[in-house]
């Protein structure tokens, strides 16, 4: 699509995070949202939205150009299917996408089988200080890259009521911490570094409340020799007023200096040899989720929908997260680095 008319954007889901989402479309240039579907009809109403509980009688009626899928894993393949056979053509899919990677790539074949475009929902990449990153990066401000780490460190894990209150599905999930958060890490690192040639990890769980792991190391071994750490634990936290910001720390370090990215979202680069260091990006000032990283995604897929732009994470190109995620767990059971395919 390169009309330059609105884009009609309906919703499936309103559960919590489902508010950033509708929030983005609202104030969304390019864009009209025009209804809401979830199974509980009343939250779909308290979108302010049209809303629906059946999701075929939702696109028939309103006829939207672009679903937004709002949905945990176990309800995506089904939301996607229906809406190809009511010829949608455009979808945005929250992540984890699908349950499996067999399940994800049956999405992507039948997606592509009706010529519809299907970009996944990873929007960390999207935070500005990911962005800021990448820039000093390809300017060489830190020379070559050699290390990169990440300590997630949000302390929302601990004791019998962990992520009840917001997402209570965390509780149950048999694939937590890898699977539903490190993902995000992974897509970022890629975007950073480039796609990673092998993994190590291990992985344990914490809390006895829930069914996944909560904590691990995954390393990962990028091209031109970088290594990249996602040093992960849910029970503890770090230095921050709002500890979902960046929900933890970075340092990427080269042979010309160092990135450090703190909780607030600021960014300061420190040249080798230097004891100074140098603000590159403040601290954000948006009290939303991650910076307006929702919105960022968006409005990127809104842009390539009006304008023909390529599109970033479309869900052939994401298939290759769900495959590092698959080694990573299998890193983890047989104790070894496993060698990754080339994509």
């Amino acid at each position: 699509m390169s009309s330059r008319q609105d884009i009609k954007v309906a919703c499936v889901g309103a559960g919590y995070f489902s508010q950033f989402h509708y929030e983005s479309w609202s104030r969304m240039p390019g864009a009209i949202p025009v209804a809401s579907c979830n199974r509980d009809i009343e939250k779909a109403r308290a979108t302010g939205l049209p809303a629906y509980q059946d999701l075929a009688q939702m696109l028939e009626t309103e006829e939207p150009d672009l679903l937004d899928i709002i949905l945990p894993p176990i309800a995506q393949a089904e939301a996607i299917q229906t809406a190809l056979r009511c010829g949608l053509k455009w979808m945005i899919c929250q992540k984890p996408f699908c349950q499996s990677l067999d399940e994800a790539q049956d999405m992507v074949a039948k997606a592509q089988a009706a010529d519809a475009t299907v970009v996944v929902h990873e929007n960390f990449r999207f935070q500005p200080w990911y962005r800021a990153i990448k820039i000093a990066i390809a300017q060489g401000q830190i020379g070559t890259p050699l290390q990169a780490t990440f300590r997630l460190r949000p302390g929302d894990g601990q004791g019998p009521r962990a992520y009840l209150e917001r997402q209570p599905y965390f509780q149950e999930m048999p694939r937590f911490l890898v699977h539903e958060t490190a993902v995000h890490w992974v897509d970022t690192f890629r975007f950073l570094f480039g796609a990673p040639s092998a993994v190590y990890a291990d992985l344990r769980k914490i809390n006895p409340a829930i069914a996944g792991e909560d904590a691990g190391y995954i390393l990962l071994d990028h091209p031109n020799g970088l290594k990249a750490m996602f040093d992960g634990n849910r029970c503890v936290d770090h230095s921050a007023e709002n500890l979902r910001q960046t929900m933890g720390e970075a340092l990427i370090e080269g042979t010309e200096g160092t990135l450090s990215l703190y909780g607030d979202g600021s960014v300061a680069w420190r040249g080798f040899g230097k004891r100074e260091q140098q603000q590159i990006l403040p601290a954000t000032t948006h009290s939303g989720f991650g910076g307006d990283c929702v919105h960022a995604l968006q409005n990127h897929v809104i842009s390539g929908l009006l304008t023909g732009t390529s599109l970033e994470n479309t869900a052939p190109d994401y298939l290759d997260v769900i495959r590092i995620e698959e080694a990573i767990y299998r890193s983890d059971a047989e104790g070894r680095k496993i060698t990754l395919e080339t994509p």
